[in-house]
C-alpha cells in the first residue's frame, strides 16, 4: 500500500451491507500517526439489476438515527467482472451470501492483487477460512458486522440499528489503518484477538433472522413480543448446549453474557422492555436479511445459521429439532412464503422437544 494518493477498496458483493459499507467508506481521508492521509477509493462489483439501480438512481445511505448521504451515479465506480473490480485492490470486503464463498475465493485466487488485503464481512463461521484455504499465505480476516441494513427501494440503503464492527487482530502494523478508515467513515471498528468467539456470539443472535423471516414483522415489533423471544429462547438454548458440547465460548456482544440470553427473552414484556431497551433500540421499519431474502425470491443462508448449529450438533452428539425445524420451516418459505404468528410457532417448536 502506498504511503500517498488513493487506497483502493474492492466490495466484493454489491448487496445491502456491501453498498453501506462501500457507500459510507467512498471519499474518506484518513491517516495514521506518523503517516501521510489517504483517500478511499472505492469499486462496487455489481450484478446487473444493482447496477441498472444504481446508473440510474445514485446510492442513497441513511441510518435510523438521521445519518444520510448520497452519492450520485456518475460519481459511482462499478464493475461487472471480478478481474475489473480487484484490478489494484489494497483492500477487498467480501460481503456476499455464504453459499457463494467458494465461486468468490476462486475469482480472488485468479486476480487479487499481491498487496490486498481480505475482510469477510460475511454471516457464519467458515468463510474466512474457506478464503484462506483458497489464499494460502494471503492477509485474510474475518469480519463482523453487528447492525442492520435493508434496501428500502433501488439503490437505497438503511441502517436500522447500532453496534461496532469486528475484525481480526492481526501482527502486519498495516492493520492500524482499517480502525482509522472506518472511524473516518463514521463507522466504530475494533480489532479482536479471538474472532471464532465473536463469530459465535453472532451467530447466536443470528439465529433471529429466520424467525424475523417467518413473521413477516419488523425487527423491534417481532422482539416485543414474548412469544416470538420464547422462540428465539429455544433456539439459542439448543445452540449454547451444543457450543456447551464442542468447548465453545461466544464473547459478549451484548449487555448480558450470552449464556444469559435466553433468560432475558422469556421474560414478561414489560419487564423485558425495561431491562433489554438497547436490545430493542432498532429503526420501526428495520427487517433481518433473511426476511429480505425470502422478499425478493432469493436462496436465504439459513443454511449457514440454524443449520450451522444443526450440523455442530450431529458432530457432537446434542438434539437439535428446534433449529433443524426452524431450518425446514425457512427452506419450506424459500418455496412459498408463509407469516406465522408467534404463539403458533412457539407450539411447534414445544413439541419438537417432547
Amino acid at each position: 500500500m502506498s504511503e500517498a494518493g488513493a487506497v483502493r477498496i474492492a466490495i466484493y458483493g454489491a448487496g445491502s451491507i456491501g453498498c453501506y459499507l462501500g457507500g459510507r467508506l467512498d471519499g474518506q481521508t484518513w491517516s495514521v500517526r506518523g503517516r501521510s492521509p489517504r483517500t478511499a477509493r472505492v469499486r462496487f462489483l455489481v450484478r446487473p439489476a444493482m447496477s441498472r439501480a444504481l446508473r440510474e438512481r445514485g446510492l442513497v445511505l441513511s441510518d435510523w438515527r438521521g445519518y444520510r448521504r448520497t452519492l450520485a451515479a456518475d460519481a459511482l465506480d462499478l464493475a461487472a467482472t471480478p478481474a475489473e473490480a480487484l484490478a489494484g485492490a489494497d483492500l477487498v470486503l467480501v460481503t456476499v451470501k455464504s453459499p457463494a464463498t467458494p465461486q468468490v475465493a476462486a475469482e480472488l485466487a485468479a486476480h487479487l492483487p499481491p498487496q490486498a488485503w481480505v475482510i469477510s464481512f460475511q454471516n457464519g463461521l467458515h468463510n474466512a477460512g474457506r478464503l484462506r484455504a483458497t489464499l494460502p499465505g494471503r492477509r485474510v480476516l474475518a469480519g463482523m458486522v453487528p447492525f442492520n441494513v435493508v434496501q428500502r427501494e433501488p439503490g437505497a440503503f438503511h441502517q436500522g440499528s447500532s453496534g461496532t464492527l469486528v475484525i481480526d487482530a492481526h501482527a502486519d502494523q498495516a492493520k492500524d489503518d482499517w480502525p482509522a478508515l472506518f472511524a473516518a467513515a463514521g463507522l466504530p471498528l475494533r480489532c479482536s484477538a479471538d474472532m471464532p468467539a465473536v463469530q459465535q456470539a453472532k451467530l447466536l443472535l443470528n439465529l433471529n433472522n429466520a424467525l424475523n423471516a417467518l413473521s413477516d414483522l419488523p425487527l423491534r415489533e417481532e422482539l416485543a413480543q414474548r412469544a416470538w423471544r420464547r422462540c428465539l429462547a429455544l433456539a439459542q438454548r439448543e445452540a449454547l448446549r451444543v457450543y456447551a458440547a464442542a468447548g465453545m465460548r461466544p464473547a459478549r456482544l451484548t449487555p448480558v453474557p450470552a449464556v444469559w440470553l435466553p433468560r432475558l427473552l422469556e421474560l414478561p414484556d414489560a419487564l423485558f422492555r425495561r431491562l433489554a431497551a438497547r436490545m430493542l433500540a432498532i429503526d420501526p421499519l428495520a427487517r433481518s436479511s433473511t426476511w429480505e431474502d425470502l422478499r425478493a425470491g432469493r436462496p436465504t443462508e439459513v443454511g449457514e445459521l440454524q443449520g450451522e448449529v444443526v450440523a455442530l450438533g450431529r458432530a457432537h452428539g446434542v438434539a437439535t429439532p428446534v433449529n433443524a425445524r426452524l431450518l425446514e420451516l425457512v427452506r419450506e418459505a424459500e418455496r412459498a412464503p408463509r407469516a406465522w404468528r408467534g404463539e403458533t410457532l412457539l407450539a411447534a417448536l414445544r413439541e419438537t422437544v417432547r
